[in-house]
């Protein structure tokens, strides 16, 4: 039983005008859902994914305006790590965040890939890595402002800080059956199914304080399964092993059980489908308040409580 890589990445952001900008005129990605919290619906929870918002491509964020900063340390999902297709894409990229004003590394060596480091406008750290022009299941959108050549691809990775190595391992590979397949001195990387972009877990040694949620870390990362029956066997397989697991709660979108394989670290195990289009053409996608069924009665109420956004690099409220 093998989980099918990353689902999607879920962060924080107190200033979702700014967050709007970045991830759809800087990055180039699509505004594939804007919708609200479900647990909190005076709080958007907005979707930036490929054209169709594939499964393995989409970053989302809650917009929590009162959110205080992350307190960055260990036990965190330290980074999100999206692909590229070239080395020629990282150089374009490069290029790309001076003209922006975006804060970035140059490009470097981590873990025997090729990558940029970069921070979102809430120091949300992100990783562009090299894929080496593997496939990709993912759709262009070809309105992002980003030549096809060097646009993101999805996920590469998600990196875990960790003070306990040794635990983790345990965890990655009885917990959630990915394999050891690399040991480097700045990371061990993890892998599932055939390995590769989009199904590897990056783990490096952090002993330094406990990280504190906020603004411009990451809540938590989703992880794929084909269907409704592939999740319930995971959450089988999960309790058994004495995790506590959430029942099987319905997004609309997708399916989902959540828990955690630390304190700081809380997971997700999402279906694939029935995807972003089930309630919007796949044309006009992202360009209006959309609810799940059980919340339409309430959208009156709900729309009250939101504030309008605006992409623009500065937060307009």
């Amino acid at each position: 039983m093998q989980l099918n890589g990353i689902h999607h990445i879920t962060a924080v952001s107190a200033q979702i005008g700014r967050n709007a900008d970045f991830y759809t005129r800087v990055l180039g990605l699509r505004l594939v859902k804007k919708s609200v919290n479900q647990d909190d619906t005076s709080a958007y929870h907005l979707f930036y994914a490929d054209k169709t918002g594939s499964p393995g491509t989409d970053m989302t964020f809650f917009d929590w305006a009162s959110a205080p900063r992350e307190g960055r340390g260990s036990d965190s999902f330290a980074a999100t790590a999206f692909r590229v297709a070239s080395r020629a894409s990282l150089d374009w990229w490069q290029a790309r965040f001076d003209a922006e004003g975006v804060t970035h590394s140059g490009v470097e060596a981590f873990a025997g890939r090729a990558l940029l480091r970069c921070d979102d406008p809430e120091g949300q750290r992100l990783l562009l890595v090299d894929d080496g022009g593997a496939a990709w299941e993912g759709d262009y959108w070809e309105s992002g402002g980003v030549p096809e050549a060097y646009a993101l691809r999805g996920f590469y990775a998600a990196l875990i800080a960790t003070p306990r190595p040794d635990q983790m391992e345990q965890i990655a590979t009885r917990l959630l059956n990915y394999r050891k397949v690399e040991s480097h001195p700045d990371a061990t990387i993890y892998a599932t199914g055939a390995g590769g972009p989009g199904r590897e877990l990056w783990v490096v040694e952090d002993r330094s304080a406990p990280a504190h949620s906020g603004a411009g870390g990451v809540h938590h990362v989703a992880f794929r399964v084909a269907d409704a029956e592939e999740q319930l066997a995971w959450r089988k397989h999960l309790t058994a092993l004495g995790a506590s697991v959430s029942e099987v709660i319905d997004r609309f979108w997708f399916k989902s059980i959540y828990f955690r394989i630390s304190r700081g670290l809380l997971c997700e195990i999402a279906t694939d489908g029935p995807g972003f289009a089930v309630d919007e053409d796949p044309d006009r996608l992202g360009e209006r308040l959309v609810l799940p069924p059980f919340l339409e009665a309430r959208r009156a109420q709900i729309e009250a409580g939101l504030r309008p956004i605006t992409r623009s690099k500065a937060e307009i409220n």
